[in-house]
């Protein structure tokens, strides 16, 4: 009997565990009278969050969703078809289609396509390129009032600290907007052919690929620069991100706009490559070691490093400023060449056989 009892018991407690673990699942133990929790008041937004809402808001529909095709060939066939090539932003830079975005975005790419914020596509044209600071233009046949131009602003009086936004489309998920602050200005980094691109602008806001073209805006959603690359090991956001600024994207557009591309003025001179100019042990500046005739350097009267009559070196002259702006090195001579138009004329300041001199310079007609 007792017997029976024990498994009576047995029984009845995996009846109440099931009933247990039933109710755990809401399938025994249902209640009819259950309703939703009720939704407790907001309240009104902060200031910052609408601060971000109304930046979001007013230049989302001045960024664009940039797609590249390449052409590719047929190993069998030899028919040639396009495939995707990546994605990119950019930003309307005014109501006649025109389009800014980096170089890398387009670079290599045999077709582009231009989303708008309406979610509309279009065919894009190469307008111009200067691959030198990782920018381009594209112009689209959209009616003027799908095309909302940004605002411009200027980075010139940025300042460490600052609250800054970055509207893009990392990953291809369009329309996407970070908030960060200016990290830190003044860094440099290389385009695309090596260049130095100086002036950069250092930002925290989360970048990602995709966002690369789109801009990177202040806190009156007015243009500060242009979102280029990012530093990290992963490929992801770390948050150091870089963006050209925009008085130097100022600078360039309209001149891709007018030209296609940027053109030096004619200067007509050779200088030392770095081993040389190292093995001479000269002062930093830009050694010139050929002076092309009938030059804007021939006329100014400048003088070339050369060999002598016994194979000896006979200084010549070393570039170390023009209009005052310290010259160190290559990039920085063709750097302050490019700010200037032919038949201008600079002050360039040389260290002939250890005197300087400063020459006035009338640039020539562009290379």
């Amino acid at each position: 009997m007792s017997a029976v009892i024990t498994q009576i018991n047995a029984a009845s407690r995996q009846l109440l565990l099931l009933l247990v673990m039933l109710c755990g699942f809401g399938a025994a133990c249902a209640q009819p009278n259950a309703q939703p929790h009720a939704v407790a008041p907001r309240g009104p937004l902060a200031e910052d969050e609408k601060a971000n809402i109304a930046v979001f808001k007013n230049v989302s529909p001045s960024v664009v969703n940039i797609t590249t095709l390449a052409n590719q060939r047929n190993l069998f066939s030899l028919d040639v078809f396009q495939v995707p090539k990546g994605t990119g932003s950019g930003f309307i830079w005014d109501e006649s289609g025109l389009i800014v975005t980096n170089f890398h975005v387009i670079q290599g790419a045999s077709v582009a396509r231009v989303t708008l914020f309406d979610q509309s596509e279009w065919n894009a044209k190469l307008v111009g390129a200067f691959p030198d600071r990782d920018l381009a233009v594209l112009r689209i046949d959209a009616p003027r009032e799908k095309l909302k131009a940004i605002s411009i602003g200027s980075s010139r009086d940025l300042v460490v600290g600052q609250r800054v936004y970055a509207i893009g489309n990392p990953f291809g998920l369009d329309q996407t907007l970070t908030v960060g602050i200016i990290s830190a200005l003044n860094r440099e980094m290389q385009s695309v052919n090596q260049r130095a691109i100086r002036g950069v602008i250092q930002t925290d806001a989360a970048i990602n690929p995709g966002n690369s073209g789109g801009p990177l805006l202040d806190s009156a959603g007015r243009l500060i620069g242009i979102n280029t690359a990012i530093f990290s090991p992963s490929g992801a956001s770390a948050g150091i991100g870089f963006a050209i600024p925009v008085d130097e994207i100022n600078r360039i557009v309209p001149r891709l706009i007018r030209d296609g591309k940027i053109t030096r003025p004619g200067f007509g001179i050779q200088v030392a490559s770095p081993q040389v100019h190292a093995a001479l042990r000269l002062p930093k500046g830009v050694a010139i070691v050929g002076v092309t005739t009938r030059s804007p350097a021939e006329a100014a009267g400048m003088t070339p490093y050369r060999r002598g009559a016994n194979g000896e070196i006979v200084a010549g002259d070393i570039i170390v400023a023009m209009d005052n702006k310290l010259i160190t090195n290559l990039d920085e001579f063709l750097d302050v060449l490019e700010r200037h138009n032919p038949g201008e004329t600079i002050t360039v300041t040389v260290i002939r056989a250890g005197t300087t001199l400063e020459l006035p310079v009338k640039l020539g007609p562009a290379e």
